[in-house]
């Protein structure tokens, strides 16, 4: 099985779906990593971050046995003035040459609005005529995005698939805190206490002593 995640930033993809991640590359399936922004002198940031940035990512990359790490290089917090033909043709072209069957991304009611507009992005490019191999589509939940998403007219994450991670949270956690400059000591949503915490509950609803939950959107049997 070919397998990507799209992360609207670094870390998303850890935070969100780590310990499936994980699971998915000790079954041997191949797995792809799509980054839809990062630092940048466009973005105003130094050489210095940018390369912290990247040297993180590599790292990463490395722990969770990424095939492939695609970079999209689209600045954070500003995806929702670009044009989303711009962002959809370019989320396209990786599905295009991947060609993954499986599609984790991020939930659209999250409250950081990269998150939406990926998520928008990203269901354009799972039409199956155009994207034949996609079988599978799952949303993930991002703490201190998804949990903090309040609007009252909005769709709650509402969690119907869930991954057994008992044997992974540990080495979720470890990676997790790779992200020196995302994670903190709790109550901090981003800390080791809310990821173990969480899976912890979501193992609760699935009868395992940790899990992750997903919004399984699409599902191809053939």
């Amino acid at each position: 099985m070919k397998v990507m995640v799209i992360a609207p930033h670094p870390d998303d993809e850890t935070l969100g779906c780590g310990g499936t991640l994980l699971r998915h590359a000790n079954e041997g399936d191949t797995l792809h990593w799509l980054i839809v922004t990062d630092a940048s002198t466009d973005g105003g940031y130094s050489d210095e971050v940018i390369t912290f940035q990247q040297d993180q990512i590599n790292k990463i990359a490395t722990a969770y046995g990424f095939t492939k790490t695609h970079k999209l290089g689209f600045s954070p917090a500003r995806l929702d003035i670009l044009p989303m033909s711009e962002l959809v043709a370019a989320i396209g072209v990786v599905v295009n040459e991947v060609m993954p069957d499986i599609i984790y991304a991020p939930f659209r009611g999250d409250v950081h609005t990269d998150h939406t507009v990926v998520f928008d992005a990203m269901m354009s490019c799972t039409k199956w005529f155009r994207y034949p191999s996609i079988r599978q589509v799952l949303c993930y939940e991002t703490l201190s995005e998804t949990d903090f998403g309040l609007n009252p007219e909005g769709q709650k994450f509402t969690p119907n698939y869930f991954v057994n991670i008992a044997p992974y949270i540990d080495r979720k956690v470890e990676i997790a805190m790779m992200y020196t400059e995302e994670m903190g000591e709790f109550p901090f949503p981003r800390s080791e206490e809310a990821l173990r915490s969480l899976a912890r509950v979501r193992g609760v609803a699935c009868g395992q002593n940790a899990a992750e939950s997903f919004m399984l959107l699409k599902e191809i049997l053939i």
